[in-house]
């Protein structure tokens, strides 16, 4: 029997979709999704999120019904999860490149056979966009931390950058198997900023164009972090201008991470639009990179809702010190759907100072056909 699962509860996007194929992918539990999208306009799936169903389907061997543009509703049998290998995902417009990896990636560390051969995964899209991770925010900051905290080897290359709308991007990954389960992680500490550091790239745009949106943000963090810190905090951001025939359109952006001494790390993104000013869009990328910081936690809210499924998955208790405030709607959501479709177990605690602690309790997988993973 399929489990079922309301596809309009709390953030109702396109997150749901993607962990809960992800989780039924991995625990094996067929499930069917309805109200796709809900309450966005147009409701239902997208290139993008159809492009995901796919791939997760083709990794996973599954039987996937409903998984056309503007459905509101699928269904997922999974079958055996595949041995290492290459697989391609294309989703023609400008869509996500990084939300797709966020559907394969556990897929492919859980492999059926593990071994120290990785699966090569080439992503076909946007990679710099709104309203997703820029890939160089998961290059540089999701990558890292779970690496860091996890044990995930994850090699990434941008082969050709796409900006919207004409996307046309194209990004390699290389994911190791894991030869045991994931490890938890406790990182409570956040310690004072050790650096910054970013990237502005630009295609297709006029020269000044970098540097005036590395000099827009580096005005910015150094007048804030002079007045917050008594000690000098490096910044280093540099202008990366992509050759012609690396971009199918112009574009620009810029994105930025403080790391922290505590080992957490903390970014902030912009993406240019059409008639906004470089250094104001440096400025921009900065006043999120500051809103992270100022919240006070380890991880910013991007990061905090992404690292949810690892730590359903890994092996004993996980906590991790999240900003001031309630928790993002994103990261609530993902608390959702891994409760729904796995037994790990997540409490939050507020704290007097206004931060939340994320506890969870996870279940240590591995795949069935898989029981010589040590945990």
């Amino acid at each position: 029997m399929n489990i079922s699962i309301n596809g309009s509860v709390l953030e109702g996007g396109g997150q749901i979709l993607r962990n809960s194929v992800t989780l039924s992918a991995l625990s094996g539990k067929a499930i069917h999704i309805h109200q796709i999208r809900n309450g966005r306009k147009p409701p239902g799936l997208k290139n993008q999120h159809r492009t995901g169903l796919q791939l997760a389907a083709e990794i996973a061997s599954a039987k996937l019904t409903g998984a056309t543009n503007g459905s509101t509703e699928i269904e997922f049998t999974p079958g055996a999860l595949k041995t290492p290998g290459d697989f391609v995902a294309d989703s023609v417009t400008a869509g996500s490149t990084t939300l797709l990896l966020q559907i394969a990636l556990p897929l492919l560390l859980f492999a059926s056979q593990p071994s120290k051969t990785p699966s090569r995964l080439t992503l076909k899209g946007g990679t710099n966009a709104t309203h997703a991770p820029q890939i160089d925010y998961t290059e540089n900051v999701f990558l890292p931390f779970v690496r860091r905290f996890f044990g995930i080897r994850t090699e990434l290359q941008v082969n050709r950058r796409g900006y919207y709308p004409k996307g046309g991007g194209e990004v390699l990954f290389s994911v190791t198997p894991l030869s045991q389960c994931l490890k938890s992680f406790g990182l409570l500490e956040r310690g004072n900023v050790r650096c910054i550091k970013g990237i502005a790239h630009f295609a297709k745009l006029p020269g000044h164009i970098g540097p005036s949106m590395v000099d827009g943000a580096k005005k910015l963090l150094s007048v804030r972090l002079a007045e917050d810190s008594s000690s000098s905090i490096p910044i280093e951001i540099q202008s990366r201008r992509e050759r012609n025939d690396n971009t199918v359109g112009a574009g620009s952006g810029v994105v930025l991470w403080a790391e922290l001494e505590g080992g957490g790390i903390i970014g902030g993104s912009a993406v240019g639009t059409k008639g906004i000013d470089a250094s104001l869009l440096g400025e921009k990328a900065a006043q999120d990179l500051l809103r992270g910081l100022d919240a006070g936690g380890c991880v910013d809210e991007w990061l905090e809702d992404q690292i949810i499924i690892f730590m359903a998955l890994a092996e004993g208790d996980s906590a991790i010190l999240c900003g001031k405030g309630e928790l993002q709607l994103h990261t609530r959501t993902a608390i959702w759907v891994a409760e729904q479709l796995t037994e790990a177990r997540f409490n939050t605690e507020q704290l007097e100072s206004g931060h939340t602690i994320i506890r969870c309790k996870g279940i240590g997988y591995r795949p069935s056909a898989s029981s010589d993973i040590p945990c």
